[in-house]
């Protein structure tokens, strides 16, 4: 009679079947990225384009509060001290990086050239940082649960913003560049101004790296929910203390999803960073950045990764839809998000996805038989 053991592994996939599910995804991601660079981005326009860019941040960011505030049920409101983290970082690896290593802060290479890999790495690294202040937080602070988690994780923004004020001016001069240590250069990062002068590798004719990223956090996202791992997330959000008394180690389990929830919000403020248009300044990623994060999760579904797609398309677009009316949109804006929540107060999705509701339930269902 076969053991337990043996009966389990007679069930596990051969490897080249494995390493070909696993990566069919991936695949799909470059390809949609590509798709998104070569097809449509030329087609739209710069105004739309533009559009696509902050959409997709929007998105990034959003899905990666929803491993938190979703998937874990923390409650979470300085998200955006995690991006600033992240983008400061980037900003700082790419603009001071490309003085040393090309001699000026211009733009180099095309596209999938060496700026661009440079801004990718940037943006890691960015990404490794904010997963480091996110593991420092979440140690101390997930032992707290509720409205207090909310004050630990405000607080933490606001100390980020301040720390950020209190930075030199950005050193322009490419021989005092290439002078000075990488670690010197560390408190050089624009104080209250902002860090003004980094390369613009990311613009309407150019947003492959964003959607790369954005295909990466949702298949991360999806096999997170539906792993064990995802599981022991959704017990702790449904019962702590149910979930604990079964075995699940609760703490270090909120601890693991707030780190992966920064590592992904820090490459968004990488992202964010290098984007035309936008300015790397404290303010602009101060509180306020992390209320609309906050209300993109709670609108699109505590826990639901389409309704947190849907959501940040929504309400990035929103505001451009309203700017006929200029100084009314933000109450057109205000009263939509008010209605919303007066008459589906669990968000769109509630906690399910796109593909479990009604009518697409069956589509998907016929599309897989």
């Amino acid at each position: 009679m076969k053991t337990l053991a043996e009966r389990a592994a007679a069930h596990r996939p051969a490897l080249v079947r494995a390493v070909a599910g696993s990566a069919w995804p991936i695949a799909v991601g470059f390809a949609f990225a590509y798709l998104m660079q070569t097809a449509l981005a030329p087609a739209v326009g710069d105004f739309y384009g533009k559009l696509m860019l902050d959409v997709g941040i929007a998105i990034l960011v959003g899905v990666a509060l929803n491993i938190v505030n979703g998937f874990a049920g923390q409650f979470s409101i300085g998200h955006a001290g995690f991006m600033a983290v992240g983008g400061y970082v980037a900003a700082g690896i790419v603009f001071y990086g490309s003085i040393k290593l090309w001699g000026s802060r211009d733009i180099h290479g095309g596209f999938l050239g060496p700026g661009e890999l440079l801004l990718v790495a940037g943006c890691v690294i960015g990404g490794l940082v904010a997963a480091l202040a996110g593991l420092l937080v979440g140690l101390p602070s997930l032992r707290v649960r509720g409205d207090y988690l909310a004050i630990v994780t405000l607080g933490f923004g606001e100390i980020v913003r301040v720390l950020l004020q209190q930075t030199d001016d950005v050193v322009m001069d490419p021989r005092a560049v290439e002078a000075a240590s990488a670690w010197s250069l560390a408190d050089n990062l624009g104080g209250a101004l902002g860090f003004f002068g980094a390369p613009r590798y990311l613009d309407p004719k150019n947003p492959f790296w964003i959607w790369l990223f954005v295909m990466i956090v949702l298949l991360v996202a999806y096999r997170l929910k539906t792993s064990s791992k995802g599981r022991q997330l959704l017990a702790v959000r449904e019962n702590e203390v149910a979930a604990e008394a079964v075995g699940v180690p609760t703490t270090r389990v909120k601890v693991s999803a707030f780190v992966l929830s920064a590592f992904f919000a820090g490459i968004g403020g990488g992202l964010y960073a290098h984007e035309l248009g936008n300015s790397l300044r404290p303010a602009d990623l101060g509180f306020q950045k992390s209320i609309d994060l906050v209300i993109i999760v709670v609108l699109g579904g505590m826990g639901s990764i389409s309704g947190v797609v849907v959501a940040a398309t929504a309400l990035t677009i929103l505001p451009e839809v309203f700017r006929e009316f200029s100084e009314y949109r933000m109450i057109f804006y205000a009263l939509a998000l008010v209605l919303v929540m007066i008459l589906r107060p669990q968000g769109l999705f509630g906690i399910r996805e796109l593909w479990e509701l009604g009518p697409w339930r069956r589509v998907f269902r016929r599309g897989a038989s």
